[in-house]
């Protein structure tokens, strides 16, 4: 895995909105264009992954389920703004009984859709009420499956015991069904990204996959999250330094909504990475969530603006 040895994170950084620690001006990204509306369905899941940025597991509700009438609501508000996809996240979105109705609203309303499950128990219990939709919505529909590495002992480090063939069982399931399938794997290890996208890509052809592992929307291999390791901030300077556009962060083209325990009604954070920070909560509306966003936070810097990430690329 990676080196877990790398200095701690400065306790001066990333606390004040307008300023970095040295005082400088702190890079932030506006609303260019809503293109991607994403709802995380709740926290809870099937299993308990080591790493999870979003420590979802059997236990974790502290963002409770969303429901299809509020799910409804934000889908018509982002239609009226332009939005092409609808991404559905979790914890496990297949442990939220309003998802397949969650979807077809989605597709009834002309969006394409984007799900990122285990593939597991959850999903394979909705096998019947899927086919349907592959039917009728093939086209629109992404399922992205989680493979955190391409060999099974080290995704089992990650997932848990038992958890590599109920997975690939459901991939194998969503690609025979007709539905667009795509994998996303984790840089947690020792190895470049030439040579994870080998493995997977030998992986694939063993399983009689369609994925190219070449392609880097039909495998997305993802920067880790470790909140407490040290990352330099993000500075309105570094777009220059870095020769990198604002509007290539996934705030400049994203909203997610998410219901807190609790709450009297579901909230609008900038992306899917910071599902507990109330410095985050942008309101209840995506018109009121329509403001710049101040890359407060280290993974707006390792995962976004250094990593160069999209969770929907």
């Amino acid at each position: 895995m990676a080196d877990v040895t790398l200095a701690s994170l400065d306790p001066a950084k990333f606390r004040d909105a307008e300023r970095t620690a040295r005082g400088e001006p702190r890079a932030k990204v506006a609303l260019a264009a809503l293109h991607t509306i994403w709802f995380n369905t709740g926290t809870l899941c099937n299993i308990a992954c080591q790493g999870c940025y979003i420590e979802s597991s059997p236990r974790n509700d502290r963002l409770v389920y969303l429901q299809l009438a509020e799910v409804e609501d934000f889908l018509d508000q982002a239609v009226g703004q332009g939005a092409r996809l609808a991404g559905f996240t979790g914890g496990e979105p297949f442990m939220n009984p309003d998802l397949l109705g969650m979807l077809g609203a989605a597709l009834a309303r002309g969006l394409d859709c984007l799900v990122l499950t285990n593939a597991m128990r959850p999903m394979q219990r909705f096998k019947a009420a899927l086919a349907p939709l592959a039917a009728s919505h093939g086209g629109q529909l992404t399922f992205r499956v989680s493979l955190d590495h391409y060999s099974p002992r080290l995704h089992e480090l990650l997932r848990g015991p038992r958890s590599w063939a109920p997975a690939l069982a459901g991939l194998r399931w969503l690609a025979a069904s007709g539905l667009r399938v795509a994998v996303a794997g984790r840089l947690a290890w020792r190895e470049g990204e030439a040579q994870l996208r080998a493995g997977y890509g030998r992986l694939f052809h063993d399983l009689g996959l369609p994925l190219d592992a070449c392609d880097p929307v039909q495998l997305v291999l993802f920067p880790e999250m470790d909140a407490g390791r040290d990352v330099p901030e993000i500075t309105e300077a570094c777009w220059g330094i870095l020769n990198k556009s604002p509007d290539s962060v996934m705030c400049a083209s994203s909203r997610m909504v998410v219901r807190r325990k609790g709450a009297d009604r579901a909230s609008v954070l900038p992306c899917t990475l910071l599902p507990y920070d109330p410095a985050f909560e942008l309101g209840a509306s995506l018109t009121a969530a329509a403001r710049q966003v101040p890359l407060n936070h280290p993974h707006c810097a390792r995962f976004c603006v250094l990593g160069g990430a999209s969770c929907s690329a």
